[in-house]
């Protein structure tokens, strides 16, 4: 298959409708990732894809009440550096004409053999925060700092909170899987350190930060649904728009199964647009 833009379909899923924001429903960033992993896959299996660089989203992509699927593009080709450039499109019917818009993009890195082992390990261990802590009941965080559905409160029992750090439980629901999840993992794992990441930039800021990009993303191992994890997120700094956090993610015996550097969160208000 060649490169280019190449449709793709994205089926609604029932709890698609839980990932709300100013009450309609967006596709998760998580799932972007997700489409454009299994593409890169599938076109190009020399990419790591468990290797994620220079990511950013960039529009949310709206799921109509009444759609049953989406039609989209992902554009894939490889880029002048060597890394394969994925992005995630729709069209756009305007008045005159219609357009292309962006929702996601990735890089991928060419594959080392070496089955992950070169990846660098996080700065963040799995121990609890201690000291002088907040603590968040998540049924409290979900229906007032990050008010998402039930399929999508992966956050559980209580969320910890110091100056600069966030430590939380995470349950994956027990969903059906995607073939791709087996080598990324589970989306609602990442999707819930988000939450976390969320409410710790909920100290520094009057609004609720939405991921908008990021540096790297290291996939260990691949979470599993209907498993338990740790995160933890740390707050790295502050640009004039823009909150930035390191985040991992480990099972109960504190193994590593996959980090975020560079997180950008930011105010995201009036954005829900396709």
């Amino acid at each position: 298959m060649s490169d280019g833009r190449l449709p793709l379909t994205i089926p609604r899923k029932p709890w698609y409708q839980d990932h709300c924001f100013a009450g309609r429903s967006v596709l998760p960033a998580v799932e972007t990732m997700l489409f454009l992993a299994a593409r890169a896959a599938e076109i190009h299996p020399e990419f790591d894809i468990r290797l994620m660089e220079d990511v950013r989203f960039t529009k949310f992509l709206e799921i109509p009440p009444t759609a049953v699927s989406l039609d989209c593009f992902v554009l894939c080709q490889v880029a002048a550096d060597g890394r394969l450039q994925t992005q995630l499109q729709s069209r756009v019917q305007c008045k005159a004409m219609s357009r292309i818009k962006e929702h996601g993009e990735i890089f991928f890195s060419l594959a080392q053999g070496n089955d992950g082992a070169s990846h660098p390990i996080s700065r963040l261990t799995a121990a609890p925060l201690t000291g002088l802590l907040t603590e968040i009941s998540t049924e409290y965080l979900y229906r007032e700092l990050v008010p998402f559905g039930p399929q999508y409160q992966t956050l559980r029992e209580t969320l910890y909170l110091s100056e600069d750090e966030a430590w939380g439980k995470l349950q994956a629901p027990d969903l059906p899987q995607a073939p791709i999840e087996k080598i990324i993992g589970s989306p609602f794992s990442l999707d819930g350190a988000f939450h976390a990441a969320c409410v710790l930039g909920q100290q520094f800021v009057d609004f609720a930060p939405f991921p908008v990009g990021f540096a790297k993303r290291v996939i260990t191992r691949p979470t599993q649904a209907g498993c338990c994890y740790q995160t933890k997120v740390t707050y790295v700094c502050r640009t004039s728009d823009e909150l930035v956090f390191d985040l991992a993610i480990f099972d109960g015996k504190g193994q590593l199964y996959e980090t975020i550097t560079g997180l950008r969160m930011r105010d995201v208000r009036g954005a829900v647009r396709r």
